[in-house]
């Protein structure tokens, strides 16, 4: 965890020297200095990662799995955040927010590629219907053992 913690710190870090020859922004929002034409490609950009967020989890269909379903729901969920600290990190210019959106994307691309090789590691049972989760043994119940 120490680990991550440094990495995501190492990274803002650069990212802060990078924007450090940019003009500077304005600490706060401030909503009346943001064109219109800002403001409507931010609300539309964002709508449209919250309808792709929602579609990717929606498309994960159960699997009987509680781990692969879980990380199928996840990884949309995850990307959606990133998408929309993107936009964040496009439109907005309070540097609070900016440094925590750079954070989210570090966290969650790492988290993302966590639950990936987990799908990876452990495919869908064949065979197996949505919704229904195969008996703990696979192929029979502990009623056909005699002593």
């Amino acid at each position: 965890m120490q680990t991550l913690q440094l990495a995501v710190f190492g990274l803002l870090a650069m990212g802060s020297a990078a924007h450090a020859t940019e003009a500077p922004r304005p600490s706060t929002i401030n909503a009346a200095s943001i064109a219109a034409t800002d403001m409507k490609a931010f609300g539309e950009a964002m709508d449209r990662s919250m309808a792709r967020m929602h579609e990717g989890m929606a498309a994960a269909k159960p699997t009987g799995d509680p781990d692969r379903d879980f990380a199928a729901m996840m990884i949309p969920h995850h990307q959606g955040a990133v998408e929309m600290a993107e936009i964040q990190l496009r439109f907005g210019r309070d540097e609070r927010l900016r440094r925590l959106a750079q954070g989210i994307i570090v966290e969650q691309r790492q988290e993302i590629a966590v639950m990936q090789r987990i799908l990876d590691e452990k495919p869908a049972a064949s065979g197996q219907a949505a919704g229904t989760s195969a008996p703990a043994h696979g192929h029979h119940d502990h009623k056909d053992i005699k002593p």
